[in-house]
């Protein structure tokens, strides 16, 4: 809330360059931001009494957006990229996949890995479960598991992170 929409009696007031003014009526609050040709924008609403500040307002929000902008900069978003296996996969099909999954994990990714069951392969689920458990186990040096193994529908899923350090 900026000048006329703050409908308080009595705010607590802070200067331009941030020195207590001390409580006071709004109408003497603005007649101060008046005078110094700047803004009485309120800071802390919640207060008893709000507090409010004499300063501009197009700078602060200026400043409030850039913050915001280097914030958004500096955060990862973290992607969930799937590895798809069957329950007849060979030795060397594995271990490629291995090499994919651990190229994720060390980019920061988490890896979804799903064990996918066609036709008559749904009758033997619970025999290939262990190509999940070796999965996980020999990537157990570079990832954790931070959802075990479930049954979904025709598959079995699981997820892996990077381990921390």
């Amino acid at each position: 809330m900026i000048n006329e929409q703050i409908r308080d009696k009595e705010i607590r007031l802070i200067g331009e360059n941030g020195e207590q003014l001390g409580i006071m009526s709004v109408k003497e609050a603005m007649r101060l931001a008046g005078e110094a040709e700047l803004d009485l924008v309120k800071i802390a609403p919640t207060a008893k009494p709000p507090v409010c500040k004499i300063i501009d307002y197009g700078k602060y929000r200026y400043e409030l957006a850039r913050k915001e902008k280097e914030a958004r900069k500096k955060q990862k978003v973290v992607e969930l990229k799937e590895i798809r296996l069957s329950p007849n996969i060979d030795v060397n099909d594995l271990n490629t996949k291995m090499n994919a999954a651990k190229k994720f994990l060390s980019k920061g990714d988490k890896v979804k890995i799903t064990l996918r069951f066609r036709g008559r392969e749904m009758a033997h689920m619970n025999a290939s479960r262990h190509i999940l458990d070796d999965f996980a186990e020999n990537l157990s040096d570079v990832a954790v598991v931070e959802k075990p193994p479930k049954v979904e529908g025709r598959s079995i899923g699981m997820v892996l992170a990077e381990k921390k350090s």
